[in-house]
């Protein structure tokens, strides 16, 4: 197994991309390569979203627990790229759930080509990163993915059982994150490290690592809906609340606001009807709760978190990067 020593001080997140550009465009060109269908419209159709704009963070986490441990062959590259189709699958299936016009900016999959063809293509991009992650006859890693794509299904069924629930809990909320998008940034990163050749604690440590990721990122973006420039978010603020999706600003919002504006809120959330002046009131209220300062404290915890078990691992470039990925999926304004 070769090393990877610390080839040089990696101090922003743009560095990162940098650095490891050549493995990223190797996953882009399996990510094409294996689009290939006997139905056109798939192509068509994934391709939309894939170019998009996305970051291809779950790739490059892959990539950077494999170098962790020193494995810099690339033949876990494919897999890289059935991660991405496994993420993609679900932001096609969800644009239908939310009804949503604009992802990054474009207009969704759903609204060029209908509901029909976004569920379809996204029921594809999961069989065929099945498929070929059988290819590698690694039980662990079918195990893993697998488990992966279940949890991820099960938390879309109980967000939809959350819709409107103004009395959600804090604790219900969180399980649907770590369902949803936790469990395959964890997935992720537990598969790179099989690939390195880690131990099961390794694994598992880096498990946790991505677990934890996973979650900051996902209540980093609860915020984002409520305090991002909208042209670098690429949708208009304030959809979840539209969608009468409850997210963790408003879910303590509900938890410190006056009796009266409670009950406000709970009638707007039960209607989806919440027009730009209204917004502002929320959004104005949310400053004055704390409940986005709220939403940030929580997504640093479990950056902290993920830090405890990334301590153990010797300096290298790979951990060097692991670290400042951390810190982007608390500080990144899109």
């Amino acid at each position: 197994m070769s090393t990877d020593p610390v080839v040089k001080s990696l101090d922003s997140m743009e560095e990162v991309w940098e650095a490891f550009r050549p493995e990223l465009n190797e996953v882009e060109a399996k990510i094409q390569t294996h689009l290939d269908s006997h139905a056109p419209l798939i192509h068509t159709v994934a391709d939309h979203i894939l170019s998009s704009g996305g970051k291809r963070i779950r790739p490059l986490l892959l990539i950077l627990s494999a170098r962790l441990f020193g494995y810099l062959e690339k033949d876990y590259l494919l897999l890289g790229s059935l991660i991405e189709f496994i993420h993609t699958a679900t932001l096609l299936h969800d644009d239908v759930i939310d009804e949503a016009d604009l992802r990054r900016g474009k207009q969704t999959a759903r609204r060029v080509w209908g509901n029909q063809a976004s569920i379809l293509v996204g029921d594809y991009l999961y069989s065929q990163a099945m498929a070929l992650i059988a290819s590698f006859h690694n039980h662990d890693i079918n195990e893993i993915m697998a488990d992966a794509c279940r949890k991820m299904a099960e938390g879309e069924v109980l967000q939809l059982c959350a819709n409107s629930q103004s009395d959600l809990t804090e604790e219900a909320y969180l399980k649907i994150v770590e369902y949803k998008t936790a469990t395959l940034v964890a997935a992720s990163c537990k598969v790179g490290a099989i690939i390195g050749g880690a131990t099961l604690e390794e694994q598992m440590a880096l498990s946790r690592f991505g677990f934890n990721l996973g979650m900051a990122f996902q209540l980093a973006d609860d915020r984002l809906d409520y305090s991002a420039d909208h042209t670098r978010l690429g949708k208009s603020l304030g959809q979840d609340i539209r969608q009468g999706m409850i997210t963790l600003p408003l879910l303590h919002l509900l938890q410190t606001c006056s009796p009266s504006e409670q009950s406000w809120l709970k009638e707007k959330i039960r209607t989806h009807s919440v027009d730009d002046q209204e917004l502002e009131r929320i959004l104005k209220l949310m400053r004055a709760q704390g409940s986005l300062a709220y939403a940030t404290s929580r997504a640093r915890e479990y950056i902290e978190a993920s830090a405890l078990d990334l301590a153990a691992f010797p300096n290298s470039l790979a951990k060097r990067s692991l670290a400042i990925v951390s810190c982007y999926m608390v500080n990144r304004d899109q």
